[in-house]
């Protein structure tokens, strides 16, 4: 199980062949890579289900390879696409890759990813994250790694070339980043270190099939009226193939806004960093700790857990992600409230 969806195998991949399983959508969250927080967001599953599978279909209709296979229909268990569900779906059908274990050696040495590609073979899961984006919101980590002149803005564009402005900034063409996937704190990457952690699988050709999710997922959005800020992609690598892997287009994964105003996972980040500055801090200091240390996961030294949501902000979130869908999927999946009307309740928090 991940922090938010249950993984179910059907048939196992091996060294030659792909398998088949589920990812089962549970209405867990996380936020700062916790994992499982103490609460649940009802709807939150079926949400980011219906909007992952309507997105893996507009992928497969561009002719971009997934490894999607369809939805579990509610009423009869079948596999179905997203158009012939009766009911919001909380099961994607999905081919397996390999996921090899990725060792840690250590402080002085790392990961050994060596280890990981010869356990993967020919037959893996990439283990970076494919980071796309059209903005850079305010907060971005971005702007600590970069100053506006890298990205072609300047005077011209109205940002000054060696300081970001205090209000988001849209870029002038998409810029692609590469974090890691497996390691306990995520960190980006040069692009000749990420080339090297994809193994067999092709760094530029990773970075075209990022751009073209992105363009797709772009459109969409402008189609029903929202922004698309930024996201990312994970990607298996079979028979030289590279599939978009894992869930594309959601609200955890990626960054909308709609009308101005943000809708994302971002919203519950935002109040813990407000409402439970402590456990914040604590989440920081242990990251920091970690690094002198021969373990890697930072969780075993954080020494404060967070506080459970409010009542009132797990009803405003869930009506959030439901209306979302609704409007991004031009279905009424959910018997909830307008889009304008969930951002509304959030922002009266």
């Amino acid at each position: 199980m991940t922090s938010v969806k249950e993984f179910r195998v059907d048939e196992p991949a091996t060294a030659d062949s792909l398998g088949r399983g589920r990812f089962v959508f549970t209405d867990a969250y996380s936020v700062f890579d916790w994992g499982q927080m103490p609460d649940a967001i009802p709807r939150k599953g079926a949400s980011l289900c219906a909007m992952g599978a309507f997105n893996f279909e507009l992928l497969e209709d561009e002719g971009v390879p997934t490894h999607y296979r369809g939805v579990a229909d509610a009423g009869t268990g079948e596999t179905v696409s997203l158009a012939d569900a009766t009911a919001p779906p909380t099961e994607m059908a999905i081919d397996l890759t390999q996921v090899p274990d990725l060792p840690y050696e250590g402080p002085e040495t790392g990961y050994d990813y060596d280890a990981f590609h010869a356990a993967g073979g020919d037959n893996y899961l990439v283990p970076l994250e494919v980071v796309f984006r059209n903005r850079v919101p305010v907060g971005s980590s971005l702007r600590r790694r970069a100053d506006p002149a890298d990205f072609g803005l300047d005077a011209d564009s109205g940002v000054a070339a060696d300081e970001w402005p205090d209000e988001p900034v849209d870029l002038p063409e998409p810029v692609v980043e590469f974090s890691t996937k497996y390691e306990e704190q995520d960190r980006y990457l040069t692009r000749d270190e990420a080339d090297r952690i994809a193994g067999a699988a092709d760094v530029d050709a990773l970075e075209s099939l990022a751009l073209e999710v992105n363009r797709v997922v772009t459109e969409r959005a402008e189609a029903v009226g929202f922004a698309h800020e930024d996201g990312k992609i994970e990607c298996l690598y079979a028979d030289g193939e590279l599939r978009v892997a894992d869930v594309v287009g959601t609200f955890d994964e990626n960054r909308f806004s709609y009308g101005g105003r943000g809708i994302s996972k971002e919203v519950v980040r935002q109040w813990y960093k407000a409402n439970d500055p402590a456990w914040v801090a604590a989440v920081k200091e242990a990251r920091a700790a970690v690094a002198e240390r021969d373990i890697d996961d930072w969780r075993e030294l954080c020494e404060r857990d967070p506080d459970p949501l409010p009542s009132a902000v797990v009803d405003a979130v869930s009506e959030l992600y439901a209306a979302g869908t609704n409007a991004y999927t031009g279905r009424e999946w959910f018997d909830v409230p307008d889009i304008d009307a969930a951002l509304d309740a959030v922002d009266a928090l």
